[in-house]
């Protein structure tokens, strides 16, 4: 059901009125809330859009450093920095559309954290024409997906632990201050509508029950047949294990102990071991998940709560039900985290990412021999030296 709503497009039998033809419809996520879905459902459906008057204006299924740039954030660790020019091709990309409707979906929206920066985006994304849409999970959901991408991204903190900065240490910014600036959700709703309205801002309440629920509203809002947008099979896109996420967690620990370069993370570790894990590795029933404790759970429910009682206030469109936000699971997690168990196919997986990542750019030439030989080295020493030869082929490619 649909509640709060500040405007005449009522949903009549369950359907949601369209936004008007020419809308600029800005997906600012949060993280974990759909998103990947929707962006490789409208991606793929990409050509088949226009004949509604809609138009998906991006050369890729996600504008991540558009996104970015034009918030002023860094890239993910080792990556290539975001520059002006290409939140400037997507503002051409948009501009080109016209007065057709169209849809622009990033997650890293969620993290401009100012009012300048957000009334600067939507002023060069079309000023009044643009409808800010913001998808929401409950945050016992989110938490744990968050935990292990972040551990992706280098993270060496335990899960436990990691919550309990979140939770319970002020200023609840470390060591993650991105989290709650895309997760409180109530204050992030509150930043984009001092930038557009109340009125030019819907909020939908994912109901992970209806897998494809998020699909059908994206459709009725964009005017879109029913089951014009299909899910995408994304195996890069799951959520690591408990044993797998551990796995990459210890590995971090090894690689900033040992000073190796960011570049080297990106390459060989992420979009390496990583990557490849994913794809050729899919969780078993058997795998641990990763749980939250219960203390953990009730502390996000009361937030959830009181989130969901702000946003009502601030006069914005919710679509759904929002006492989801600050639902508990039927059986929360009992205090401590099992003991993970990776099998030795995932981690043959990871070790083989690793190294075909490694063999797109071969050393070819080794550096002058050393006074000592490689048995009189220390491990640390034989990374670091290993790490720059790889990153110095990187940079000549």
């Amino acid at each position: 059901m649909e509640t709060d709503c500040t405007s005449d497009d009522l949903p009549v039998n369950g359907v949601t009125a369209p936004l008007p033809a020419g809308t600029r419809l800005l997906h600012i996520g949060p993280h974990k809330t759909g998103t990947t879905a929707i962006q490789g459902a409208l991606f793929a459906a990409r050509d088949l859009l226009p004949e509604h008057g809609v138009v998906f204006p991006a050369h890729s299924r996600h504008p991540m450093e558009a996104a970015l740039a034009a918030c002023a954030r860094p890239a993910m660790i080792g990556d290539t920095a975001p520059t002006e020019k290409h939140w400037r091709r997507l503002l051409e990309q948009v501009g080109a559309t016209g007065g057709k409707t169209s849809v622009i979906s990033s997650e890293f929206f969620a993290d401009a954290e100012d009012d300048d920066t957000i009334a600067r985006i939507v002023e060069q994304l079309g000023g009044e024409r643009v409808h800010v849409l913001v998808t929401l999970r409950p945050l016992t959901k989110i938490m744990p997906s968050q935990w292990q991408q972040y551990v992706q991204n280098g993270l060496r903190m335990g899960y436990d632990s990691w919550l309990t900065h979140m939770l319970r240490k002020a200023p609840y910014e470390q060591p993650n201050p991105s989290f709650w600036r895309r997760h409180r959700h109530d204050r992030l709703v509150e930043r984009w509508a001092r930038a557009v309205g109340a009125e030019r801002i819907t909020v939908v309440v994912v109901d992970d029950r209806d897998r494809e629920g998020l699909m059908r509203t994206f459709e009725q809002l964009l005017g879109l047949p029913e089951n014009l947008l299909q899910p995408v099979p994304d195996a890069a896109n799951r959520s690591l294990t408990l044993a797998e996420t551990e796995m990459l967690r210890n590995l971090n620990k090894e690689f900033r102990g040992n000073g190796l370069p960011d570049e080297l993370y990106s390459k060989l570790v992420r979009n390496g071991a990583v990557m490849h894990m994913k794809n050729a590795c899919s969780p078993s029933p058997e795998d641990v998940k990763i749980l939250t404790p219960e203390w953990a759970v009730e502390a996000a429910a009361e937030i959830g709560a009181r989130m969901a009682g702000r946003i009502g206030d601030l006069g914005v469109r919710v679509i759904g039900e929002p006492g989801l936000l600050s639902a508990v699971p039927e059986a929360p997690a009992p205090d401590g985290i099992p003991v993970p168990r990776i099998s030795p196919e995932a981690a043959a997986r990871a070790l083989y990412g690793a190294l075909a990542a490694a063999a797109e750019s071969p050393v070819r030439h080794a550096s002058p021999a050393k006074a000592r030989t490689v048995h009189q080295a220390s491990s640390k020493e034989l990374m670091r030296v290993l790490g720059h030869r790889c990153l110095k082929k990187l940079r000549r490619r």
